[in-house]
């Protein structure tokens, strides 16, 4: 799939999402919101896709919605950046470079896992402009960083740099300059070189299990774990064949 704002590539076991809008700082409106989703469904119908990486061209990763345009549905089932509201089925990688602001922000939150250069800066900014966070960054920001520190990027829309976002948790590495793409390439081919079923099955138990009692929780993961046990015995038969003794395999 390639559209003028969107385009989807496969790369090896990943396939990349690219938001392609860099005179907007690849800004939001809603020609990409769809394109996006769509993106989004082929990446779940491709078999061999075994991780998303979502990214921007030039030097923003996403400055939110587009305000020029005002033109998101806030009442889309699937968000109005485009795919907030759903939970994809697999892994996904935010691979951040530059601006990472509000309605971006709640993208790059969106991902599973987060990679940023040392030029990046996230941000509520929208804060100044009286526009809500509408695409889930008041649910999955301080689940990410916890409440305090997600408040304080909440309402003070204040500028956090790479440093501090990996300090707090906002990321979960920081790259070379331009080397975030690559680095979320060599991510995405570990986290395929795995038993796929107990992976999924466990990051569904985390996903699922974050808004839950513990007890509740643990009967989730009881039941999910229940699921892939045969996969477990298989790994634990080559394990006591000798594969992967001393950590090899996990570099």
């Amino acid at each position: 799939m390639s559209s003028d704002e969107v385009r989807y590539e496969r790369q090896g076991a990943a396939a990349v999402l690219t938001i392609d809008r860099p005179e907007r700082r690849n800004a939001v409106d809603a020609a990409t919101a769809e394109a996006l989703r769509r993106g989004l469904e082929r990446f779940e119908a491709d078999e061999g896709a075994r991780a998303l990486i979502l990214t921007g061209a030039g030097e923003a990763f996403c400055a939110g919605a587009d305000l020029k345009a005002i033109d998101l549905d806030v009442d889309h089932p699937g968000g109005p950046m485009g795919f907030t509201r759903l939970t994809p089925s697999k892994p996904t990688i935010a691979a951040i470079d530059g601006w990472c602001l509000a309605g971006g922000l709640e993208l790059a939150l969106w991902c599973d896992l987060r990679i940023a250069t040392p030029r990046t800066t996230f941000g509520c900014f929208e804060r100044r402009w009286g526009v809500p966070l509408i695409d889930g960054g008041t649910q999955r920001l301080p689940r990410a960083i916890g409440l305090g520190p997600a408040l304080d990027m909440i309402l003070t829309g204040r500028a956090v740099d790479a440093e501090e976002a990996q300090r707090i948790g906002l990321v979960t590495a920081v790259a070379g300059p331009g080397e975030h793409l690559e680095r979320s390439l060599e991510l995405a081919e570990r986290l395929a070189a795995f038993p796929q079923e107990t992976m999924l099955s466990d990051r569904r138990a985390a996903i699922e299990g974050a808004g839950l009692p513990l007890a509740d929780g643990l009967r989730l993961e009881h039941r999910l774990g229940r699921e892939v046990l045969e996969v477990a015995a298989r790994g634990a038969a080559r394990f006591a064949a000798g594969e992967g003794r001393h950590g090899e395999g996990l570099a």
